[in-house]
């Protein structure tokens, strides 16, 4: 199936639905039978036949077969947050004694399942840096039962070598799972490179227009149906119909979208590389990253997010150059139309920072549709806030 396929035509049927160009909202909780035969089926067959919506809804099957067909694999299950989704998978894979390989500084939800909520049930994790992949197989364990990987991971994007750390896992028997977010399907298909279960945060590019929370998971259909049958539909943390038209809405311009940042992002991030106020610039797709041959090879075009880290002597400084930007908003997540920055000094007083992890002068960015020139002469007034001291 060709990419345009998928976006516009799979799951649709336009005949059943009288003919329309976009697929109905199906905004029902319940749905009714004729007689109890035709109700049993539906009650066996409850992940792909309407009997309730928290366990199958039209809107949301056409959703689930377009993703599944994006990444390569052979089902999905949509949630109704991204942490949601990895929470539902890493559960439905662990048990108590079991032990997780994780990579360094994952998504903050991740990191608090992994080291808050899990280990109250018996669950321990290794954090590893990840770079190189023997990392993996020297923290692996007896009771090691799953490798987690992001790449790139959050914040400062260190790639792992997902294909090598795969291998590792298929000859310890372990399972492989990756926060796949930052890429979106259409640029890294991890399913294809043998990883189990792949999620994304949907509230990203996936939806592209910041107006949906949601997460998704891709897998087999083994996997899928065991997490369907237990923490789905247990824990219930589902998305709604309209969400799931919301989300078929963003499908529609993914491609179109992905293009403009990869094409804008690059030149934003040569111009901060060239700032004197620059410190260091976090991305994988520069050629001075020093996993941009990894980075090419595992992904298939930029993406729009970049970390800088500022050359500042305080917190202040740091602050200041934020409020001075204008064309990119202060808030977190990425992947609408609009350009964000989200700071590390933001987190200074609060108790998910960890200035070990990563430094207060660290800024996220994300380049949204705007022209580069826009966004590079927005960053160039906002960093005279900077003082001219931290150039040297």
């Amino acid at each position: 199936m060709d990419l345009s396929y998928i976006i516009n035509h799979l799951g649709e049927d336009r005949d059943e639905y009288m003919g329309a160009a976009v697929p109905p909202i199906f905004q029902t909780s319940n749905f009714v039978f004729s007689n109890v035969t035709d109700m049993r089926a539906a009650l066996i067959r409850e992940m792909d036949q309407p009997f309730y919506t928290r366990g199958h809804n039209p809107t949301v099957a056409t959703l689930r077969q377009k993703l599944a067909a994006l990444e390569g694999s052979e089902e999905c299950l949509v949630f109704s947050s991204g942490s949601a989704a990895i929470a539902a998978g890493l559960m439905s894979a662990l048990q108590a004694g079991d032990h997780v390989v994780c990579v360094r500084k994952p998504y903050s939800w991740t990191n608090k399942l992994l080291t808050q909520l899990l280990p109250r049930f018996g669950v321990e994790t290794t954090f590893v840096d990840g770079s190189d992949p023997e990392e993996y197989r020297r923290a692996i364990r007896p009771n090691t039962k799953l490798l987690y990987l992001e790449s790139p991971n959050s914040l400062t994007f260190e790639l792992q070598d997902i294909e090598a750390v795969v291998a590792i896992a298929k000859a310890h028997g372990l399972l492989t799972a990756i926060d796949n977010s930052f890429a979106t399907p259409l640029n890294q298909q991890p399913i294809l490179m043998g990883v189990d279960m792949v999620f994304h945060s949907a509230s990203k590019y996936i939806g592209g227009h910041s107006d949906v929370v949601a997460g998704v998971m891709c897998c087999s259909r083994e996997r899928a149906e065991i997490v369907f049958r237990g923490e789905y539909m247990t824990l219930g943390s589902i998305i709604s119909p309209n969400d799931a038209w919301l989300l078929l809405r963003g499908l529609r311009t993914l491609p179109l979208r992905m293009e403009r940042v990869a094409k804008t992002t690059p030149q934003v991030v040569a111009f901060l590389e060239a700032h004197p106020a620059v410190e260091t610039v976090y991305y994988p797709f520069s050629p001075s990253h020093p996993q941009h041959e990894l980075a090419m090879r595992q992904m298939k075009q930029p993406t729009g997010q970049f970390s800088i880290a500022l050359r500042s002597d305080s917190v202040a400084e740091v602050d200041a150059f934020c409020d001075k930007l204008t064309y990119f908003m202060l808030a977190a997540s990425w992947g609408g139309y609009e350009s964000l920055a989200f700071p590390m000094s933001a987190l200074v007083t609060s108790a998910n920072y960890s200035g070990s992890v990563v430094p207060w002068n660290v800024v996220r960015f994300y380049a949204g549709l705007e022209d580069a020139e826009v966004l590079i002469e927005d960053l160039r007034q906002a960093l005279e806030a900077i003082p001219v001291k931290a150039h040297r």
